[in-house]
């Protein structure tokens, strides 16, 4: 009999056709993504930190009742029957597949944990003062400086370009980025000034 490529995998790696699914799609991403927007862009999604009000969907392969899409709550936790209450804000989906995975050991042996975000609602990031289109935006990946910017519609006529920051929160404190727009858009911009931006980061534009 001949297997299908996919079937092949599965079978020579030992996974769950899930699992395995996770694994090749994960790697065309990871290609598409860097054609699109270069190895930072890429690794800024491969790695999203999920955040309050997020959709997840979490399934163990052969355990129906243990498959459903579980909200996000404000406090950044959430529930998952005999697994209970995780905290999982600021975590990739990896790492609570990992975690969900370990707390099932006792009931599912080996159990095969699929973790994927289904809505994405916790990255947003603010961009008020001198732009075209301030206000507040809730994204489905990471951006940076430049690209919040450009999401915004641009600067105004009155807009001091030289002297944008980006504030942002960070251990109780705010810390203060200063980031040179004008000299972002001729190509001049100060190595590590564009940086991607944190979910709750406001950026400024005098």
């Amino acid at each position: 009999m001949i297997l299908s490529p996919f079937k092949a995998l599965c079978a020579a790696s030992k996974l769950s056709p899930e699992a395995a699914l996770t694994r090749v799609m994960a790697k065309v991403g990871l290609v598409i993504l860097m054609l699109c927007g270069g190895s930072a862009f890429a690794q800024s999604n491969l790695e999203y930190r999920i955040g309050p009000e997020d959709v997840l969907h979490i399934s163990v392969w052969q355990e129906e009742d243990l498959d459903r899409e579980v909200l996000v709550r404000p406090d950044g936790g959430i529930s998952f029957p005999l697994a209970g209450d995780l905290q999982v804000s600021g975590r990739t989906p990896l790492e609570i597949q990992d975690e969900i995975r370990s707390r099932l050991q006792r009931f599912v042996p080996d159990a095969e944990v699929t973790v994927s975000v289904e809505t994405v609602s916790g990255y947003t990031i603010f961009v008020l003062g001198e732009v075209n289109k301030p206000g507040q935006y809730t994204l489905g990946r990471y951006v940076d400086v430049l690209q919040a910017l450009t999401l915004a519609g641009g600067t105004t006529a009155f807009a001091n370009e030289r002297s944008v920051t980006i504030r942002r929160r960070q251990d109780g404190q705010e810390i203060i980025l200063p980031f040179n727009y004008r000299d972002a858009k001729r190509g001049r911009e100060r190595d590590g000034q564009n940086v991607i931006l944190q979910s709750g980061d406001v950026v400024v534009v005098p």
